[in-house]
């Protein structure tokens, strides 16, 4: 199905199919980042941007960084779509098998991989962070090894997210993250005073439990029936392992990247780790609440559509969903850019977070968002080739990613310490969506591609408007009250004004320039109201 009557049926009709998914996952996400904000304002509040802090986010590296290769691999490119073509082809007991024993090597897997970890964790951290010496390495080994719980949690936890993703049910899976937010947040408050960064560990494998056990009731809902084996002989499996190996490869570029700039960082002034830590826990808000939430809601229907041969259809719905990601993100980028630094004062600049930690961390922020249409743009364009079960292309854009972010890191990192490490990765980032883009055109080759072009520079232009009404309104707001620039009052009237002025003139923009997407949201508001 093409035209706009195929993205109207796939995308857009009130309250169902994929649109109702991504309210649903958008919802959870909202919930999520606003208590995401809350969680980075407790940890500001508790921990500023002081060595220790700096050691924590090194320490939190590795971990994530197995969940992500591990867990996260099998669950999104490689799990989604064997087991979506498993359930339309074959019988459910035998998709119910795959699903059990794609599960349990998972989780044996990761559990020897962080029992090694935990082992090798003296040398694993000097490595990541060579700046760190002497206490402060001792500190971020021993977190490394309290957190080294979380990826084991989080891969059974990732699986049954890919289980409930795949059979089209979205509730428990976006209000696991809100627990996973609120332990650390509980860690920050309320642990920070009598265990220090070691509270807010203990917060992370409070958190990583809850986030699994808060989806185990809807395995009921979709009728799981599990079987305790691990048949690695199983040809699911093995599709499986087929796909995963390449997208492994791929997450481990990815999650090379935020190595690259702890490696540099460590090297840098105090402080530097967490102000870009904190930047990009900011630019992270607008993409996974508009970026991942569509890209994690389509994606299941992308890879049925597939399955199914229904490759009109999923260009239809691949199309739309990137119009959409765009649509959104575009505009918030530069909201963030031009208001970053109230943003920043207003959420963060309290207890231990003063003035120097602010700056430092407003300039990260203006650099990673700089990318931030970028990182939207991979994510639902390498969700595009793993539900064609091409895993080989995006992972092999990934690792030019991240060889590009080296390149461009050592190259800035000299002349613009810690934000040339934040431009080094909207750098690359840029680069590689670019190229995921090009090649997937070629694959899908349609009329919808060519209409991104007009969209594009519709978009463009109502953000420009946007912006220049944003910048009058800052002069103007500084004209009047000169002497509140760094008062709490002040950045909240910037935010807030700034940023509802900002996103009216955008929108109002894209109805009289006839974008299809704002009309689109129109219609949907007024068929709520």
């Amino acid at each position: 199905m093409t035209g706009k009557s195929g993205n109207e049926t796939v995308f857009l009709r009130p309250w169902g199919g994929v649109a109702g998914a991504a309210v649903i996952v958008a919802v959870g996400f909202l919930g999520s980042r606003l208590l995401g904000v809350v969680r980075t304002m407790a940890i500001a509040d508790a921990f500023g941007t002081s060595p220790d802090l700096d050691a924590y986010w090194v320490a939190f590296r590795l971990p994530d960084l197995i969940f992500q290769v591990l867990a996260g691999a099998a669950m999104g490119s490689a799990f989604i779509p064997t087991f979506a073509r498993y359930v339309a082809q074959k019988d459910e007991d035998e998709a119910w098998r795959l699903a059990s024993s794609v599960l349990n090597l998972v989780a044996v897997m990761t559990g020897v991989v962080a029992v090694a970890a935990v082992i090798l964790a003296p040398w694993l951290v000097p490595l990541m962070a060579p700046g760190l010496e002497g206490e402060l390495q001792d500190r971020a080994v021993e977190l490394t090894r309290i957190m080294l719980v979380s990826p084991f949690l989080f891969a059974i936890s990732g699986m049954l997210t890919g289980i409930l993703n795949a059979r089209q049910h979205f509730l428990l899976v976006a209000l696991a993250p809100m627990f996973y937010n609120l332990s650390i947040i509980f860690g920050a408050v309320f642990l920070s005073e009598p265990w220090g960064v070691h509270g807010l560990a203990a917060g992370v494998v409070l958190g990583s439990g809850l986030h699994l056990l808060v989806q185990v009731p809807g395995l009921f809902g979709v009728g799981m029936r599990y079987h305790l084996e691990a048949n690695w002989r199983h040809p699911g499996v093995r599709e499986v392992g087929r796909l995963m190996l390449p997208r492994m490869a791929g997450l481990a570029a990815a999650q090379a990247n935020f190595v690259v700039a702890i490696f540099f960082a460590s090297r840098l002034e105090e402080g530097s780790i967490s102000a870009l830590s904190y930047a990009w826990m900011l630019a992270i808000m607008p993409l996974a609440l508009f970026g991942v939430a569509i890209a994690t809601a389509v994606f299941p229907t992308m890879a049925q559509q597939a399955a199914t041969d229904s490759l009109d259809r999923m260009q239809s719905t691949l199309y739309a969903s990137l119009r959409y990601i765009l649509f959104l993100i575009i505009p918030a980028s530069v909201g963030l850019i031009l208001l970053r630094e109230p943003l920043v004062s207003l959420l963060l600049e309290r207890g231990e977070f003063d003035p120097r930690s602010a700056s430092i961390t407003s300039s990260a922020l203006l650099f990673y968002s700089f990318g931030l249409f970028a990182h939207s743009g991979v994510e639902i364009l390498s969700r595009g080739f793993y539900a064609l079960r091409d895993t080989r292309t995006p992972v092999a854009l990934a690792v030019l990613s991240m060889v590009l972010n080296l390149l461009f890191s050592i190259a800035l990192v000299g002349p613009m310490e810690h934000d040339g490490l934040a431009l080094a990765m909207s750098m690359a980032t840029v680069v590689e969506a670019s190229l995921l883009f090009i090649f997937l055109q070629r694959r899908l080759a349609g009329p919808e591609a060519g209409r991104l072009a007009s969209f594009f520079l519709r978009t463009v232009a109502a953000t420009a408007l946007m912006a220049a009404v944003v910048v009058l309104f800052i002069v103007v707001e500084e004209a009047v009250d000169p002497l509140g620039a760094h008062t709490v009052w002040e950045a909240l009237v910037k935010v807030a004004g700034g940023g509802a002025l900002g996103g009216g003139t955008f929108f109002l923009a894209a109805l009289l320039l006839r974008c299809e997407e704002a009309r689109a949201f129109w219609g949907r508001l007024r068929l709520v109201r």
